[in-house]
């Protein structure tokens, strides 16, 4: 599958526009982390993050959560896509799913997707409500205040470090990524 396939299938099951940048922002994300860790897997680093909240529209997860994920992978053999890998890292960015991250790609998803909203987030407190405005070091301070933006995991954007990479490297990454389409999202 390549990226337009799987931006095809994005658009067939979600309507949202909030989940749609929301998927956009996580796919940059995640393409920026592949350019550091998995320089030969870019794009499919990206579609991850383009599709792991595929079934956000989908399936009753707001009273189940282990059903996110999961409900993905049904609707992508639907697809006519089969792909173990591709399935276990969507899953992994909710362990709730039941699949607990161990491999870097795992990981990788499941510390872009609460980073990409934090991210955003810090860009809404800003005035002009830019990405381009926000600095490294007012993520940082944020990210210390557990009260803001209460929703963002931390422990999950911290599991960036069993990559080898580091949350400021994260922070970097995000911030760089998701400035690239500041358009296309809205910051």
């Amino acid at each position: 599958m390549n990226r337009e396939q799987a931006h095809e299938i994005l658009m067939k099951y979600m309507e949202g526009e909030n989940y749609i940048t929301h998927s956009y922002a996580v796919e940059a994300i995640m393409r920026g982390l592949a350019k550091r860790l998995a320089p030969d897997d870019v794009e499919y680093w990206g579609i991850v993050g383009l599709l792991h909240d595929l079934d956000e529209e989908q399936c009753d997860w707001q009273h189940d959560m282990s059903v996110h994920g999961p409900t993905s992978a049904e609707i992508l053999r639907k697809e006519g896509i089969e792909d173990k890998v591709l399935f276990d890292a969507i899953c992994a960015h909710n362990p709730k799913s039941g699949v607990k991250a161990k491999t870097t790609l795992q990981y990788a998803i499941l510390a872009a997707d609460p980073m990409s909203g934090f991210v955003k987030a810090v860009a809404q407190i800003y005035p002009d409500k830019k990405i381009a405005s926000v600095k490294h070091k007012s993520v940082m301070k944020r990210f210390n205040e557990l009260r803001f933006a209460k929703g963002a995991n931390r422990d999950y954007m911290e599991a960036i470090e069993f990559t080898g990479l580091s949350l400021d490297d994260l922070i970097d990454v995000a911030l760089e990524e998701m400035g690239f389409i500041a358009d296309k999202l809205g910051l």
